[in-house]
This record gives C-alpha cells, sequence and structure tokens, in this order.
C-alpha cells in the first residue's frame, strides 16, 4: 500500500486503542498539512510569495496526494497555503482512515459514550503498536538520535521526508508523544535544527517551513476563537 506523509502523522497521532492525542482541529490540519508537503517534497507544488502553485499536474500515485493536486491545479487564482487548510482538511481524515482499515492496520470500532451516544474510534488490529508506525517511530528516533542536520557537517543528513514529518510533530504538540522522556527544551532544539537544516531543495524547504508556521497559527487562532464562542455562549 502506497502511504504518504498523511498515513504517518495519522498513526503518531492515535494511541493503540483509537484515542487521538493532538485534538480534532490539530490532527485535521496536520494532516491537511502531511498532504501539502507530500506534494511539495514530490515536485508538484511551490510557494511563491505564500500562494500554493502548482508546477507539475503529474499524479504522484497516492489518490490521497493527487485529489489535492487537481483540487490546488483548478483554482483560476493561486491561494495562500492557510487558505487550503480547511479546505483540504474536509474529509480528509475518514480517507485516510479508510485506507488504513482496509490495509489492516487500523480496525474500526464502535461503542457508546455513557450507554447514550455513539462513537467510532480506529484502534490497532493487533491491539499493539501498529508494525508501520514502530517503523516511522523507529526512522524519526534515528533522525533526532543523529548528528546530521544539527551541525550542518552533510554526513547522517536528516532525508527531507522525514525532516519534514518532524516538523509536522513537532507543530501539532506530538513532540512529547513521540520523543517521550526527553528534556523539552533540548528536544525542541533539536527537533528545530533538524527542519531547518534538512537536504531538500531551497523551494521545498521554504514550502516545508511555511506549511508548518500555518498549521500552527491557524490551529492556534480557531482554537482561540471557539473557545472565545464557547465562553459567550456559557
Amino acid at each position: 500500500m502506497h502511504t504518504g506523509l498523511a498515513d504517518d502523522f495519522l498513526l503518531l497521532a492515535l494511541d493503540d486503542h483509537g484515542k487521538n492525542l493532538i485534538g480534532d482541529l490539530r490532527l485535521n490540519y496536520g494532516l491537511a498539512g502531511a498532504v501539502l508537503l507530500d506534494l511539495a517534497l514530490a515536485g508538484r507544488i511551490e510557494l511563491a510569495e505564500d500562494r500554493v502553485t502548482v508546477t507539475d499536474p503529474t499524479p504522484t500515485g497516492d489518490p490521497v496526494a493527487d485529489e489535492a493536486l487537481a483540487r490546488i491545479a483548478a483554482e483560476e487564482r493561486p491561494r495562500k497555503a492557510d487558505a487550503w487548510m480547511q479546505p483540504l482538511a474536509d474529509g480528509l481524515r475518514a480517507k485516510v482512515l479508510d485506507r488504513q482499515v482496509e490495509a489492516g492496520v487500523l480496525r474500526r470500532e464502535q461503542d457508546r459514550v455513557l450507554w447514550v451516544f455513539p462513537r467510532t474510534r480506529f484502534a490497532s488490529a493487533t491491539g499493539a503498536q501498529p508494525a508501520a508506525e514502530t517503523a516511522v517511530r523507529a526512522e524519526l528516533t534515528a533522525a533526532v538520535d543523529g548528528n546530521g542536520a544539527a551541525d550542518g557537517d552533510g554526513d547522517g543528513e536528516v532525508p527531507a521526508r522525514a525532516a519534514a514529518l518532524i516538523g509536522l510533530v513537532q507543530v501539532s504538540g506530538l513532540a512529547q508523544e513521540v520523543f517521550p522522556g526527553r528534556p523539552k527544551e533540548r528536544l525542541q532544539a533539536r527537533l528545530h535544527a533538524i527542519t531547518a537544516g534538512n537536504q531538500a531543495t531551497d523551494a521545498v524547504r521554504q514550502a516545508v517551513r511555511r506549511i508548518q508556521a500555518v498549521i500552527g497559527s491557524t490551529a492556534a487562532i480557531t482554537a482561540a476563537t471557539s473557545a472565545a464562542t464557547t465562553a459567550a455562549i456559557s
């Protein structure tokens, strides 16, 4: 099964019982950002003056990413990255969850909260950490524990894809979950060094940084607005 950054990010954001570790907002925007990052890494889009522009409309082979690519290409005028977050997030989680279920990585569980409200969770199909997630965690841990990217020596430099996923983990509030037991300040410094010094081209590196910034700022603004609305109603 072809998997993208969205699949990897989803598995990291859910625990083995299907609990969302970062909340709906950050998960949804993280998935949308992951799709944009996949397209940037594949050379299909770039961010020029903060606007997402298609540079190559050729499908990538990932149905989720290709649907987003076609949608971006159909726009008459390029949108800014933050304007794409909500449109791309709509329905995206369900698509990624469905293909993880179809692949046998997750299983769909239905129950009721307080015996009344129906709830659907997507737990590990085996009851333990999925092998796909274990592999992703091992890759990211090796990147954080390595010596590349932070000192710029070029040896053992973190691959662009891993650096992009680490950036998503960082801005989505997953860092302590993915890298437990590490001093927070040192960990954040290392993650920043990796995302700033990865081996992607300048265009891709700029796109990665911009998308990460958009995820962080958009989620924060929306969360603050939602909290203010709730307080006003109550």
